[in-house]
């Protein structure tokens, strides 16, 4: 019998009406930002309550000009987790701000808002909130601490698309939101994502800092007055979005009968720290990632290397930020956010995407604990 299929942790679905129609886009002449990036936004933005959208070449760029956007810059400090992609405390320091950490809750595994609070100074400007996996950080709680210290806050929700905070979709409200449509996304344009903003006149000059700064004139000619980015999208990236689209409610319910079968098959016994359930639904079940036992995380690389000998991919995401050596020479070192610290040593990313049937959900759990068993014997790979 032939070893079944390699099941990665996440595969993107694109269907053959969207190749056709990227196909139309390469064959129409117009393929960078145009027509349907004025699409997608406007598509975008019905989803989100009619807030307006701007599409960027990435969720980076996207952050990176929210922050600019809120004034944020040089001298001026943002609070953010340490447990998340190593971008998210990068553009903080792309506009010449401090990134301070705020460990986080060992129970939903985000930001400790009472953290937060707490590291609050008067150099603060904003709060750079993470919903990991897509769990959404207490929108209400936020807001009421933002608010009361006057912050602004710039949320990165670049794994929460389809998430909803209070029966109201994550980009629905708020202050700035980021999403990242990287091809590893619940929605993805390949590479992209976009910035929800709160108002046309701040639409606009996203609109101008994505692109060179560049203010076109009705003469044809063109005024610059600051400094701006390359981070615009292209149609063809933009037409693949229009086709996710189509599938992503549909996906997104996937997404949670898979979370489902791993929660009622999972076997209990083998020491495995599960994610937060989510009782109330508010995630989009972007990943699945328990965390090993201590006894075995020291040998994590060794259970990823069992689990792809079986055929099944696991990432890792993520290690904490601030015990990388960008931000080890920045002063931090191991201890100083052991919530973080702990999960980020222990948490394996194991395969969840709307193409997996639940008999895949089944082989990854028997993999688990098979590999799992032969770690605590001894056993050679």
């Amino acid at each position: 019998m032939s070893a079944p299929p390699f099941l990665p942790f996440t595969r993107p679905a694109i269907d053959e009406r969207t190749i056709e129609e990227v196909g139309d886009v390469l064959r129409s002449g117009w393929i960078t930002t145009g027509p349907k990036c004025q699409e997608l936004e406007q598509a975008l933005s019905r989803r989100w309550g009619g807030r307006p959208v701007r599409l960027l070449s990435s969720g980076t760029a996207a952050l990176e000009l929210g922050l600019r956007l809120a004034g944020v810059g040089p001298g001026d400090e943002v609070v953010t987790t340490p447990l998340s992609w190593v971008a998210t405390a990068n553009v903080i320091l792309a506009v010449g701000a401090t990134p301070v950490f705020a460990d986080v809750d060992p129970g939903t595994r985000n930001i400790d808002l009472g953290h937060v609070e707490r590291a609050i100074t008067r150099r603060t400007r904003a709060l750079m909130p993470v919903d990991l996996a897509g769990l959404p950080v207490d929108r209400d709680r936020l807001y009421r601490l933002a608010r009361s210290r006057g912050l602004r806050v710039v949320e990165d929700a670049a794994q929460s698309f389809g998430s909803s905070w209070g029966g109201r979709a994550i980009g629905s409200f708020g202050d700035l939101v980021s999403f990242s449509f990287h091809a590893n996304k619940n929605f993805t344009t390949a590479e992209g994502g976009c910035l929800v903003l709160n108002d046309e006149q701040e639409a606009r000059r996203c609109e101008k800092l994505r692109l060179q700064g560049v203010v076109r004139l009705p003469d044809g000619g063109m005024l610059v007055e600051e400094w701006g980015a390359k981070a615009n999208l292209t149609d063809v990236a933009a037409a693949i979005g229009l086709g996710q689209l189509r599938h992503v409610d549909a996906a997104a319910a996937q997404r949670r009968r898979l979370a489902a079968r791993y929660f009622a098959a999972w076997d209990r016994t083998l020491g495995l720290e599960l994610p937060p359930q989510d009782p109330e639904g508010h995630g989009n079940w972007h990943m699945f990632q328990p965390l090993l036992p201590r006894d075995l995380a020291p040998r994590r690389g060794d259970f990823i290397a069992r689990m792809r000998a079986r055929g099944i991919g696991v990432g890792v995401h993520y290690p904490a930020i601030h015990l990388f050596q960008l931000y080890r020479m920045r002063g931090h070192g191991i201890g100083d956010f052991p919530v973080a610290e702990d999960i980020g040593a222990r948490t394996v990313t194991l395969p969840l995407f709307p193409g997996m049937a639940y008999g895949d959900v089944d082989r990854v759990c028997g993999a688990v604990a098979e590999v799992v068993g032969e770690m605590r014997q001894g056993r050679a790979p």
